[in-house]
């Protein structure tokens, strides 16, 4: 398979973080609907079971010993002690969700915004790219990483030479879209830009202080929101050479204080967490070992803790964030290789999977898309298990995501499949448009998806499929790439490859373009 698109706080004074998240349901007209909220989050655990059966090789047998229990029984085993914790995990975990969808109107830090990618805003169903552009920018090289923005300012990393020579990282006006910025830094690994190869792939992070940002040759730099370096690591002098087949993807992933950068090279791959303002290092630990171009996700758990989640093919991995100490590993799964677990409150995440194959193939797709949930077991220890699996539903290249009580997925065919969020019942399986490399963004009433070739479709949220608009991101944009760089192997042609939303501007990313589609 192609693999071109790339895909892609810590805790604090309780009283503190409750009064904030307690703000944020305020500020958003949310506290009438808090309680029933509370009440959801809690039940969902309880009610709605997969009871498949677990094989007795496998490691989620030693965790669950016999059988796959339902997950009602998996959360009660531990008996009081996650009743106790839920309340503590939807005012510390919860909260930080409610937190980052708040933060999806004024800013846009890391790669799929953290997962938030379910915004209030009002989104246009359709719009006229001749008048509703508000700027566009060439840009220097070509890269398949997501915008991040910041107080005003976007930023974007990029690759430029015959063999990857330099990479860059450019900043923007959000309003004018005027350059304020160029960084620039040589690639410590050069190899010759092929549609085989990753090209600036990962997604940098930003907070208050400046940027993390992160190229698969081997460079992570922190600089200043005003382009000047704070630190720089050359990882290929300190770790040896970052051996893959077709170049790293892993966006990086940030909480308060530390960076986390996932390295699954052939030979001994590791994750790294580095201090954000100083670039040293917090933990190093060994990698998964499997093939994935997805990236780590910081999954709010029960505690108020989170756990920093890794996807590779045939295993889902929990990391500790502070120590990097493996808490539980997950191999009830296959073809995971590419979408990037998204959080969904209380331990909970969707995950999407391909061709639902292993790297020896087998595997029923579907049941690899889904829903799953980290909690203690009967022995106290973390783990992590199915809620539901989707009976038909795959994914392609983005992310599934949530929307109003339900959760999409779209295949790569570009089949949109709306199921239930709590029981993964079906209740759609419609053709929406392209295929989609872009992870989509849910608004008000509505989900867009993001064409690989630039078209923009509009759906209704809810059980009926409706289809409510579609729009091109550039002149002659629809068509499928053709021959060369863009594409899968062999393919050319623009591609769109992430999408963030920030103050009433949409921003999409193709290889060599940044477009600025203004909705208010």
């Amino acid at each position: 398979m192609t693999i071109l698109q790339l895909v892609e706080l810590h805790l604090a004074i309780f009283s503190g973080v409750a009064a904030a998240t307690l703000a944020i349901l305020v500020g958003r007209g949310a506290c009438s609907r808090f309680p029933a909220r509370l009440f959801r989050f809690s039940n969902s655990f309880k009610m709605h079971t997969s009871p498949r059966m677990i094989p007795a090789s496998s490691a989620a047998a030693r965790l669950f010993p016999g059988r796959t229990r339902p997950m009602a029984d998996f959360l009660n085993a531990a008996g009081s002690t996650w009743k106790r914790t839920a309340c503590v995990a939807l005012l510390l975990g919860g909260g930080a969700l409610a937190g980052a969808e708040a933060r999806a109107e004024s800013a846009w830090p890391s790669f799929q915004n953290g997962g938030a990618v379910s915004l209030s805003a009002d989104l246009p169903t359709k719009w006229d790219a001749a008048t509703s552009v508000a700027w566009h920018q060439d840009l220097v090289g070509y890269g398949q990483s997501s915008p991040v923005v910041w107080k005003g300012q976007v930023y974007i990393t990029s690759v430029s030479g015959a063999n990857k020579e330099t990479y860059h990282v450019v900043a923007y006006s959000l309003k004018e879209g005027t350059k304020l910025w160029q960084y620039d830094v040589a690639n410590p690994s050069p190899q010759e830009s092929t549609s085989y190869v990753s090209k600036a792939a990962p997604t940098p992070v930003a907070d208050d202080k400046g940027l993390v940002c992160f190229f698969e040759g081997g460079i992570v730099a922190g600089l200043t929101h005003g382009g000047e370096k704070r630190w720089e690591r050359n990882l290929v002098t300190e770790f040896g050479a970052i051996d893959s087949r077709h170049g790293v993807s892993a966006s990086v992933e940030q909480n308060a204080d530390l960076a986390f950068l996932w390295v699954e090279r052939t030979t001994e791959p590791y994750v790294l967490a580095v201090n954000k303002s100083t670039g040293e290092t917090a933990w190093k630990v060994a990698g998964i070992g499997k093939t994935s171009w997805a990236s780590p996700r910081l999954v709010p758990v029960a505690e108020g803790e989170s756990h920093l989640v890794l996807s590779a093919i045939g295993f889902l991995v929990g990391l500790d964030p502070k120590t990097g100490e493996r808490l539980w590993t997950f191999d009830q799964i296959a073809g995971n290789s590419t979408p990037t677990p998204v959080p969904a409150g209380n331990g909970k995440f969707l995950i999407g999977a391909t061709t639902g194959q292993g790297e020896s193939g087998g595997g029923n797709p579907p049941d690899s898309n889904g829903m799953v949930a980290i909690g203690r077991d009967a022995n106290g220890q973390w783990a992590a298990q199915w809620i539901w699996h989707a009976k038909r539903a795959t994914s392609s290249f983005g992310s599934p995501i949530l929307a109003e009580g339900n959760a999409y997925f779209v295949n790569r065919s570009g089949v949109l499949y709306c199921l239930d969020q709590e029981t993964g019942e079906e209740h759609y399986a419609q053709r929406a448009g392209e295929s989609v490399w872009a992870t989509p963004l849910a608004t008000k009433g509505h989900v867009l998806l993001f064409g690989k070739g630039g078209t923009v479709s509009a759906v209704a949220t809810g059980k009926t499929f409706e289809k409510l608009g579609e729009s091109i991101a550039w002149e002659g944009a629809g068509a499928a790439p053709a021959e060369g760089r863009g594409g899968p192997p062999g393919a050319s042609g623009p591609v769109l490859y992430g999408a963030a939303f920030v103050d009433g501007s949409l921003l999409l990313r193709r290889g060599d373009q940044l477009i600025c589609v203004r909705t208010k």
